[in-house]
């Protein structure tokens, strides 16, 4: 589904990614696992188009879209549920959905809000409510059922569990499960390592901008370089 070969971005003079190579297979969930300031919210602002690219290419279903501007991405079924959540704060948690589906026309759309309510019933409890008030928890369901109302073929999530407590990330993970079973492709950015890979299909781990070790969740997560640096174990 997706295809991306020996991409290049930064921000003016200062290089971040250093020719990136990964694939993503439809019907997977793929984390992509690294330190801060690895370049791993770079390159998914780099495939949703926010970020430009300075060489490479990206290509979602066998089609160049390194050029494209982002809403042209979107309408091509790529999605994303930002870092920060970066919800509509004075808006109500169903304008913010209504605005996730801004670009759709078919009739299907108040019945994927509804999928959405049953996935994350507080935001139904909630949906006159500004997103603002919402809880981070919450703001990070409004902020995924946002981009799902985009109906994405590819969904970037980019750091889902990012300061919430232990059960919520559970509860957030388990519907990054829940969405590959629905079909759903997700490129997963994560800090937790451990808890990505667990869910994943495949990984791939980045440093500096390069990609530096890539293979089935389950061996990445028994390897012992990848345990040492980014699981917390030394063996």
């Amino acid at each position: 589904m997706l295809e991306v070969a020996a991409l290049h971005s930064g921000y003016g003079r200062i290089a971040v990614l250093h020719g990136i190579d990964l694939t993503v297979r439809a019907g997977e969930v793929v984390a992509l696992i690294g330190s801060n300031g690895a370049g791993k919210t770079t390159l998914l602002r780099a495939l949703s188009g926010v970020q430009p690219v300075t060489g490479g290419a990206i290509r979602f279903l066998g089609e160049r879209i390194d050029k494209l501007p982002p809403h042209k991405r979107v309408a091509r079924g790529i999605l994303q549920s930002p870092e920060g959540r970066q919800v509509f704060g004075p808006l109500s948690v169903q304008d913010n959905l209504r605005l996730g589906g801004y670009l759709r026309r078919d009739a299907d759309i108040e019945a994927d809000r509804e999928k959405i309510f049953t996935m994350f019933p507080v935001l139904k409890d909630k949906r006159h409510q500004a997103a603002g008030g919402l809880s981070g928890g919450q703001q990070q369901m409004l902020a995924i059922g946002r981009a799902l109302m985009g109906k994405p073929k590819l969904l970037l999530l980019d750091e889902p569990s990012l300061g919430l407590s232990p059960l919520l990330v559970d509860q957030i993970l388990a519907a990054v499960v829940a969405l590959r079973n629905d079909g759903i492709t997700v490129l997963l950015v994560e800090q937790n390592a451990a808890a990505a890979l667990e869910i994943a299909d495949r990984g791939y781990v980045i440093e500096t901008g390069r990609i530096v070790h890539s293979g089935q969740a389950a061996d990445l997560l028994s390897d012992p370089k990848v345990k040492s640096a980014y699981l917390g174990f030394d063996k």
